[in-house]
């Protein structure tokens, strides 16, 4: 997964970027130590939103269920490789 950005600091990016476009958007998001299309998004983001960058908290989850949801998907994949090594196992040892 990727970087997880506070709604604050997507917010300041866009005042930041407000205030010194003649930067333009590839130079902002240098500066910024961001993509340009992280930038992009929030800024047009913004500008549908009266200034407000949504975020969907962290993990960028569109809910509790969606983050339980992939919680447990990843518990499973890693009882699942647990298993698949037990079985490579006993099948060594039962040679």
């Amino acid at each position: 997964m990727g970087v997880h950005y506070t709604q604050k600091f997507k917010e300041d990016a866009v005042i930041y970027y407000n205030d010194h476009n003649d930067l333009g958007l590839n130079g902002c998001a240098k500066n910024l130590g961001i993509s340009k299309s992280a930038l992009g998004k929030w800024v047009n983001a913004a500008k549908e939103q009266d200034g407000k960058v949504p975020t969907r908290g962290s993990g960028n989850y569109s809910s509790d269920e969606a983050k339980e949801i992939a919680r447990l998907k990843k518990e499973l994949r890693d009882a699942q490789d647990a298993l698949d090594v037990l079985k490579k196992a006993i099948n060594i040892l039962g040679r």
